[in-house]
């Protein structure tokens, strides 16, 4: 089959975004693979007599009668599909990747220059479009002076290839301005889902707070209902959708007044079964998880303040359950992005972040369309919520010279959490000895075409 012949679903979105269900052009399509799946836990005819079944039959009215009918779930986990959203704002990207299940990619800060990427603006004015581009050619300009000063910060070293130097003297430059694009900027990601997870998610996105969100909730459902007929179009429960839009409006953003910059605050694991563990504790080797069984024993939560762009990094971690922070300028810029500027702009920086809060506050709108125009480096409170299990594999993972040093630090703060409560019970924790060093290494972190 020629690839330019498979008709994959799109549909479009104002501003230029879409949203794009992936056809592979398979004769046995998804919607096949989960009847046939469906058919082998009910009878021992065997795969072959279910595919003749298949051929006979078709999986259109087996789907559309017990997974979407009579609401069979488990049926839906047997079939998949990707789907593509492109030109949407950091916001939409992060309401999506909201999920225990997701999986997916998304467009990187790291190694993507936002010259000409558009800015989603919900406002519309002249007002709200001068705030953007004057994060724009700040953040251009920032790029363009640490390229030439952060050499002199850390030399090429002999044996480094050139290459791969230069393309991680980009990526920190990257990884320092990218805090003052704002929110609003746009991004590309995909998300592999089975057809059960889509519809359970689709049914909190189509009421979250954000028209930006609902909008592509609603043409992701379209276009799965096109590309599946069979497999979506469940019905709808008013008592249902009024819940999730009351609590969606309430109480998914997370905020807090107060700063709280780095805490525990709460240990609910049970020492004594823990304590069963010690063995399995001490001896676990480097690069190795800690078995999952170790979950029971109960979970840890820590509160602190992150910036948007490492709650980014950190938020693909969905193991642990983390509430998504509401982007405000109320708990200060990361001062990290701003040390790490030439003092000439840095001042510059300063004093531009004052006067773009200003200008933001006077467009007068919702704390939700706000968020749009705040650059990513402001700090917000981050909660988290995990098992010994998952929170070791976050902290041991994120607290390498890899990672960007906003999340490392907290990263690391994690760990030595964990070391000084669970060291009675022989947990030991494998960390990068040298999580400071600047390592050309980050230059190969990039996906290229050759």
């Amino acid at each position: 089959m020629d690839l330019h012949s498979i008709k994959h679903v799109q549909k479009n979105l104002p501003n230029g975004a879409l949203v794009l269900v992936l056809q592979t052009g398979a004769i046995i399509t998804p919607e096949s693979e989960a009847m046939l799946q469906a058919l082998h836990s009910r009878s021992i005819g065997g795969i072959k007599k279910h595919l003749e079944v298949l051929a006979l039959k078709g999986p259109e009215k087996f789907m559309s009668t017990f997974y979407v009918g009579y609401g069979h779930k488990s049926i839906g986990d047997c079939g998949t599909c990707t789907i593509f959203i492109e030109g949407v704002s950091m916001l939409v990207a992060k309401a999506l990747q909201d999920w225990p299940l997701y999986s997916g990619q998304e467009a990187s800060t790291r190694y993507i220059d936002f010259a000409h990427q558009p800015f989603i603006d919900p406002a519309q004015t002249a007002e709200s479009r001068k705030i953007l581009e004057i994060w724009r050619t700040f953040y251009m300009k920032g790029l363009e002076v640490l390229n030439s000063k952060l050499p002199e910060r850390f030399p090429k070293q002999e044996a480094e290839d050139e290459k791969i130097y230069s393309k991680a003297i980009m990526a920190r430059a990257f990884d320092i301005m990218r805090s003052f694009l704002p929110s609003g900027a746009s991004t590309n990601l995909a998300w592999h889902t089975n057809f059960r997870q889509a519809a359970d998610h689709l049914i909190r996105l189509r009421h979250h707070p954000l028209i930006e969100v609902r909008n592509v909730a609603e043409k992701i459902e379209e276009a799965l209902h096109e590309a599946f007929p069979s497999s979506f179009g469940h019905k709808r429960y008013d008592a249902t959708e009024n819940f999730n839009a009351e609590w969606m409006k309430e109480n998914y953003y997370f905020t807090k007044k107060d700063s709280i910059d780095f805490a525990l605050t709460q240990n609910n694991v049970d020492a004594n079964m823990l304590g069963e563990y010690t063995h399995t504790l001490q001896t676990r080797p480097s690069k190795t998880e800690i078995p999952k069984e170790i979950k029971e024993c109960g979970e840890v939560q820590f509160e602190f303040l992150l910036d948007f762009g490492s709650f980014r990094d950190i938020q693909r971690h969905r193991a642990i359950t983390q509430r998504m922070p509401l982007v405000t300028t109320n708990h200060g810029f990361e001062s990290w992005y701003l040390d790490e500027l030439p003092e000439d702009i840095r001042n510059e920086a300063k004093t531009l972040l004052e006067t773009q809060r200003v200008a933001t506050e006077k467009l007068g709108l919702s704390h939700f369309d706000t968020q749009y125009y705040i650059p990513m480096g402001y700090k917000l409170p981050n909660r988290i919520t995990g098992t010994i299990p998952n929170l070791v594999y976050l902290s041991e993972l994120r607290a390498t010279r890899f990672v960007h040093p906003t999340l490392r630090k907290r990263a690391i703060q994690i760990a030595q959490v964990l070391t000084d409560t669970f060291k009675p019970q022989g947990l030991v924790m494998h960390l990068d000895k040298d999580p400071d060093r600047f390592d050309v290494k980050r230059g190969e972190h990039d996906i290229t075409i050759k």
